[in-house]
């Protein structure tokens, strides 16, 4: 029982052919494509306000020199969201419940963020590293604290979003099960279970978005530090 659990976070393959790729591919085909036309339909209008409002937000605090970002950060959140709404879906497979793609996506991404700081303000970007009016016996000690920590950041977002994810989804097929399992004993206590896995359900869509946001305003203020 408990393997069939985890069963769900197995990447599916067909005649050998791993189907994450098309589970990645696929969000994409979703979105409605712009057109020449002077007036759009209610769909790209929503999409195009929902777009501009997330990206003044995510860039008010940045300097010009990070709006450059601006394409790959919306971009970015709308693939995330997209993904993790389509695994809440039954029978489907849910991309971002894999260790491997978060940090796929966490890693070269935060890498840009360290070498743009690198090359542009190098000073500056190695000054993160000792706080300001540092005692001269704890300068060692917080050097590698930081440097530590600053290593660490990649990895945490990508722990960050596959737990998350993957806890509620273990959630859900518990409780989805235990309502299964009492509704021909206990009817009454199924139909409450039953309830409870709706809230959690609801639940777990706020944090399928909530993740997505998290995932990309960190990558933000990483980004304004090193801008």
């Amino acid at each position: 029982m408990m393997l069939s659990f985890f069963d769900q976070f197995m990447s599916p393959t067909y005649l050998g052919i791993p189907l994450i790729a098309v589970a990645i591919a696929l969000p994409w085909v979703l979105y409605p494509t712009p057109t020449a036309r002077w007036l759009n339909n209610r769909v790209m209008t929503l999409q195009g306000w929902f777009i501009n409002r997330f990206t003044q937000q995510l860039l008010l605090p940045i300097n010009l020199g990070g709006h450059k970002w601006a394409a790959l950060l919306t971009s970015l959140m709308l693939f995330l969201i997209t993904i993790n709404m389509l695994g809440l879906l039954p029978y489907t497979f849910t991309p971002t419940t894999q260790l491997s793609l978060n940090m796929g996506l966490a890693v070269p991404l935060w890498l840009a963020t360290v070498i743009i700081g690198m090359r542009n303000q190098p000073t500056a970007a190695l000054g993160h590293l000792l706080p300001e009016g540092t005692p001269v016996p704890l300068i060692p000690v917080l050097i590698i604290i930081e440097t530590i920590s600053l290593f660490i950041r990649p990895l945490a977002l990508g722990v960050r979003l596959t737990a998350n994810l993957t806890a509620g989804h273990l959630l859900i097929q518990l409780i989805a099960t235990a309502a299964f399992v009492l509704l021909p004993i206990m009817p009454t206590v199924a139909i409450l279970t039953a309830t409870i896995l709706f809230l959690l359900t609801l639940l777990e869509v706020a944090v399928a978005m909530i993740q997505a946001y998290v995932f990309v305003l960190l990558l933000s203020l990483y980004l304004q530090e090193n801008v």
